[in-house]
């Protein structure tokens, strides 16, 4: 029997991409309750618990565990919860990734490029506000808010007039009220890497290039695919990957996931955007068919007191996935509202498929937003490397898929070009 049987964890998010943990933790004999009053309907399948709170309620959640015995509180994946997951742990005594100025440094942008300075990282050209008055940027330039999730408020300006409009977006859209203006780097390889540090030590366990969708469906700023490990695997290690040690140890951190990404440069890896947390894909599945650790256990366990540092050894080197490939393809659709959708059980049997995660349903309706918000579905394999054999299961999940509208119109688009898999011999 678990050491964690009858434990009560608060977990922060309701989003289909947290089930895995919640399922974990259940695996354990925890008893799970989950904050999120918009919970997917997933989570509220397998939660034995949903709250009505949302993730930035701070008081609400704290009011609600002062009355209510709970014995953790973590976040997986939310961005907006990593603060607060912070603030929570805190005031209750509970075991937390990071202290609050460990967590500005890992989501604030502003913060982090200076931290990145510090180190010698790489970051994306950045304009101020006044160089606007003066005209001094060279177009295009990306606008995005300084602190945000999801892909939301990203616009892509090609003149003064739409760098105006999108400067007022983005700082709507930003949690703080502030916009950044950086260079484009449209025609980069977009490129995400995660260590967990483990009792003061960095381990890399992750880096996926990630593959973005068609600019005529408007989706040219989300990720379709993230596939790994990266191709750029070996510069990383050689030319990067100690002096994001450094600054994470720099940094104080003792027990955390931590995750970026960035754009590669040509010899150069370029980051622009940091968390204190898990990214939110499915990868860790995958991660742990191939190697064996199973991330989201060791989470729970550490959200709960217990100590985690036997996991430092099956870290070490994990990054490679003892020679195999992943792929995590996100199925997105257009605007309108499913009226069919079939095909997932099906994808499901296929013994390379490690996850498969539903987002939407029949009876949704999916906006016209250009982020998140569009993708229905992720699918996450892993397979051995062999070009062929990972296009044929991608191809064949793609085939079985099948999403329609209320009047039986096709609704996926942007599917994943298999021709990419041969980018990786």
């Amino acid at each position: 029997m678990s050491n964690l049987q009858g434990k009560r964890l608060l977990f922060l998010g309701g989003a289909v991409q947290c089930c895995k943990v919640v399922e974990a933790a259940k695996r354990l004999g925890v008893y799970t309750i989950v904050t999120g009053i918009n919970a997917s309907r997933p989570m509220r399948e397998i939660a034995d618990e949903i709250l009505p709170y949302s993730v930035k309620d701070v008081d609400g959640i704290a009011d609600w565990c002062t009355k209510n015995h709970v014995d953790g509180i973590m976040n997986l994946c939310i961005d907006a919860a990593q603060k607060v997951q912070e603030q929570l742990c805190r005031k209750f005594g509970f075991p937390c990734y990071g202290t609050p100025e460990q967590v500005f440094a890992l989501t604030n942008k502003e913060e982090f490029k200076r931290v990145c300075s510090l180190y010698g990282i790489d970051t994306i050209p950045k304009y101020e506000e006044e160089d606007v008055e003066k005209g001094a940027i060279e177009y295009p330039v990306l606008v995005k808010p300084a602190e945000s999730s999801g892909s939301r408020g990203l616009t892509i300006c090609a003149n003064e007039e739409e760098l105006r409009g999108a400067l007022a977006q983005a700082k709507a859209t930003s949690n703080n009220g502030k916009a950044i203006i950086e260079k484009y780097m449209g025609g980069c390889m977009d490129f995400t890497m995660s260590y967990f540090v483990i009792d003061g030590v960095p381990y890399l366990y992750c880096t996926h290039d990630r593959y973005l969708g068609l600019m005529e469906y408007g989706l040219d700023r989300q990720c379709v695919c993230q596939y790994g490990p990266s191709k750029y695997l070996d510069m990383y290690l050689e030319k990067v990957d100690q002096k994001f040690k450094n600054m994470l140890i720099g940094l104080g951190l003792q027990n955390a996931p931590v995750f970026f990404q960035g754009f590669i440069d040509g010899d150069k890896l370029r980051v622009y955007d940091p968390g204190i947390r898990f990214p939110g894909t499915e990868y860790e599945t995958a991660f742990h068919r191939a190697t064996g650790v199973d991330l989201m256990e060791m989470i729970v366990k550490y959200a709960l007191g217990e100590n985690i540092s036997e996991y430092a050894a099956l870290l070490e080197g994990t990054y490679r996935l003892n020679g195999m490939r992943t792929a995590s393809l996100m199925i997105d659709c257009r605007p309108g509202k499913i009226g069919s959708y079939q095909g997932l059980p099906e994808i499901a049997q296929i013994p390379e498929v490690t996850r498969v995660s539903q987002k939407a349903f029949v009876g949704d309706t999916i906006p016209e937003t250009g982020d998140v918000k569009q993708r229905v579905c992720e699918v996450t394999l892993l397979c051995e490397d062999a070009p062929a054999h990972i296009e044929a299961v991608i191809k064949q999940i793609q085939s079985l898929i099948k999403i329609t509208d209320e009047n039986g119109e096709n609704m996926v688009i942007s599917p994943f070009d298999t021709k990419h898999v041969y980018e990786y011999i």
